[in-house]
């Protein structure tokens, strides 16, 4: 009896044993907050078409020789991580007109560079 015992509380150890091991081994899920901001690959890639439509950067492309039709094509032809990445780039850019301070210090550069040879 004392044997039988014996067998039952060891096979009920090993068990137990096991199963914590198992549960140990076992990968955690982690919860968080979904942002709403993030938008999706089609999104992106109309906003950036949306750009290259715009009459003044079509005259641009136009006086560059870039056909915008070939542009487009070309953004179609872009994964959507390197169309994310256009359209972040073109979403910080400042606002027709406006310089950034590289700008200014290389206009100041140059100014002071044709004063010096003159």
């Amino acid at each position: 009896m004392k044997q039988r015992i014996l067998d039952v509380m060891s096979t009920f150890a090993l068990l137990t044993f096991l199963g914590l091991a198992a549960a140990m081994l076992t990968p955690r899920a982690y919860a968080g907050m979904i942002p709403t901001e993030r938008t999706q690959p089609a999104d992106d890639r109309a906003e950036v078409k949306a750009m290259l439509a715009r009459p003044e950067v079509v005259k641009e492309m136009q006086k560059m020789g870039i056909a915008p039709e070939k542009a487009a094509a070309r953004i179609d032809a872009m994964s959507d991580e390197e169309v994310r990445q256009l359209a972040r780039k073109l979403g910080s850019l400042p606002a027709g007109g406006a310089l950034a301070t590289e700008e200014w210090l290389l206009i100041i550069v140059v100014i002071l560079l044709v004063i010096i040879i003159l």
